[in-house]
């Protein structure tokens, strides 16, 4: 039996809210352990917010800068918009860890560093020159810098084990993670549970892991190095159930709930691409629920397939990023010339082409309202969050659905791979979805079925293959009005267009009234967002607002087409501004559609804003 040392007495602070950041190579496990203790934090009832980065590569230089992944979580008992500007505490398990994150570390800060990874070779892999260790040199003086050799004590811990020395070392992020439980007054049940069922099959390594998870919170208690613990309590949120999601998982889980509100089957078509696939995994999980899943050998055959699934009603959805959407662009045309029901879901990444696969950008929203070929407009819509993620898709599939058109849903990697605390709703709270199914016909005597007859919104109904009496012609040239009938008439042409176009318009009047995020209803700024932009600018209006400035915030939703309260909401205030991970794509919408000045900041770096950025963009507008 291990004999645990004897605890040390300690002190214990209370903490409102605390930033870590955790960083080390792409094989250190670092998303794994602050994933971790994100879920356990979310668990206890704190409010979170979280900030994957890492590298592209699948395997990235080993001890250089480009290798460094990190992992950055926002904890605490009051409400949480942001992962913080800056951190309380970096933990790096090696050097060019600490050079890259070193400038996010707020000053007399903690450092918790992995004195193995300062060696001769990691300092020299990092940039360091000779003969320099910032851990002995004095340059960290204005921090508090704790070394804990976790390799040694790791392989310490599996002393006697069967285990070669790379499988050690490769659970040190489980010594990491014990000691962070420790030092903010964590269980480790969680980390345990969830230990059990990735290796409930290998009692070797699930024996090796657990074994240093322990050992890691053990540490804390005996070391005296580190005197006091640290205590963050729940955050006062609703009552309800919850549970920790990130905006990916959001997406497929909304999916699920709005097929099975509709009534429908869900088909997804997808080719894996960063940062999109885990949909596909996520919803691979929910055969249960009559979801299909197909991995298909390009984006092109995805998205085909799923339109030939809405063909057979069923619900269509695809996602992709930008580069695969590109290629998606002909058969969204399609999907919008025959009028069926298509969800697309864009998880944005930076760009052009390739661009930068694992950071995050909104550079993709001239690219949904206008990446088609013709007169083609589709409703797009932004989540904001990785919960309103939920939200949104399901009222993307409730447009797509009711309304008979492709919707795109914009997501981008920050809200894709962010977490969050969610309160789920019951089935019973969601808005109901009707799909406009025709009606089969009896008899055959009937007048012909006119599959482009459109309600008052300009819908057409839904004909599913074999449905009685409901023979008709669909495809991609266009149609003639009503009958469906291939057309090459000019006014007829002229007719659909605008038929189809006023039908997407129709949709803004479904919409809920535009509301305010925060501030005044009138005064002198405005701050527009969309997207993953709305917990930086939440957080720094809310400053202004405490410093006495009149300043007001709303983040959209529906991008197209607009809120229909957006002009009044608009000329209500004297100044406009509108931070965009993009060198200014809905500034130009705006300024366009409604003739008002606003202003851009912007913000094409691959990484989301802080708020201070927010703020300081915002004061040097008021005071022009």
């Amino acid at each position: 039996m291990d004999t645990i040392p004897t605890p040390r007495p300690k002190t214990v602070e209370a903490r409102e809210k605390v930033v870590i950041l955790f960083a080390g190579d792409s094989g250190d496990g670092i998303q794994l352990t602050g994933s971790q203790f994100t879920d356990t934090n979310a668990l206890f009832g704190n409010d979170v917010s979280t900030f994957p980065n890492y590298p592209a590569e699948i395997r990235a230089p080993q001890g250089t800068l480009a290798g460094v992944s990190g992992y950055q979580l926002h904890f605490g008992s009051v409400d949480v918009f942001t992962p913080g500007d800056v951190c309380d505490v970096l933990v790096v398990m090696n050097s060019a860890a600490l050079k890259a994150n070193l400038p996010k570390l707020k000053h007399g800060g903690t450092i918790i560093a992995n004195s193995d990874g300062f060696d001769t070779k990691n300092l020299r892999l990092a940039g360091y020159p000779d003969e320099e260790n910032p851990l002995t040199d004095h340059s960290l003086d204005n921090y508090v810098l704790h070394t804990v050799d976790v390799t040694k004590l790791t392989r310490n811990a599996l002393e006697g084990t069967t285990l070669g020395m790379k499988e050690k070392d490769r659970s040190k992020n489980m010594f990491v993670l014990g000691f962070i439980n420790w030092m903010y007054s964590r269980s480790l049940d969680r980390n345990k549970k969830f230990l059990e069922a990735k290796f409930k099959s290998k009692p070797e390594l699930l024996e090796a892991n657990l074994k240093v998870l322990q050992a890691g919170y053990n540490y804390g208690d005996t070391s005296e190095t580190f005197t006091t613990r640290y205590e963050v309590k729940p955050a006062p949120m609703p009552k309800g159930n919850y549970r920790n999601i990130t905006g990916n998982q959001g997406i497929a889980i909304g999916l699920v709930a709005a097929a099975q509100k509709a009534g429908l089957e869900l088909f997804y078509g997808s080719y894996p691409i960063t940062p999109a696939s885990d949909i596909l995994h996520e919803l691979s999980r929910n055969k249960h629920f009559g979801v299909k899943t197909f991995q298909a050998e390009d984006e092109i055959a995805a998205i085909c397939s799923a339109i030939g699934a809405s063909y057979g009603g069923a619900l269509g959805v695809t996602a992709s990023s930008g580069p695969g959407i590109a290629l998606k662009g002909e058969a969204l045309g399609l999907a919008f010339m025959l009028e069926i029901p298509l969800v697309v879901v864009n998880v944005q990444r930076g760009g052009p082409s390739t661009g930068l696969p694992t950071k995050t950008e909104q550079a993709d929203l001239w690219q949904a309202l206008f990446g088609r070929n013709g007169e083609a407009p589709i409703p797009v819509l932004a989540a904001t969050s990785p919960t309103d993620c939920f939200d949104m898709v399901y009222e993307a599939v409730k447009l797509a659905v009711e309304h008979m058109t492709p919707v795109i849903l914009l997501s981008d990697g920050y809200i894709a791979n962010g977490a969050e605390p969610w309160r789920f709703p019951e089935a019973k709270d969601l808005r109901p979805i009707t799909p406009p199914f025709a009606k089969p016909r009896e008899t055959t005597d009937a007048e012909p079925f006119l599959p482009y007859a459109r309600d008052e919104r300009g819908v057409r109904p839904w004909a599913i293959p074999g449905m009685k009496g409901l023979q008709h012609r669909i495809g991609g040239i266009e149609k003639e009005n009503k009958t469906g009938n291939i057309s090459y008439d000019p006014q007829n042409h002229e007719l659909m267009v605008k038929l189809r176009a006023e039908k997407v318009q129709r949709i803004a009047d479904t919409y809920r009234p535009i509301r305010l995020d925060s501030g005044p209803e009138n005064g002198e700024l405005l701050i527009i967002g969309w997207g993953s932009t709305y917990g930086a600018i939440r957080t720094a209006a809310l400053e202004l607002q405490k410093e006495g400035h009149s300043v007001a915030h709303v983040q959209l939703r529906h991008m197209f087409p607009f809120n229909n309260g957006l002009r009044g909401l608009l000329s209500k205030y004297r100044k406009v501004l509108v931070p965009e991970m993009n060198s200014g794509q809905l500034r130009q919408l705006l300024r366009a559609e409604f003739l008002v000045d606003a202003q851009g900041l912007n913000k094409v770096q691959g990484m989301p804003f802080t708020s201070e950025e927010i703020r300081v963009g915002a004061l040097k507008l008021l005071k022009s």
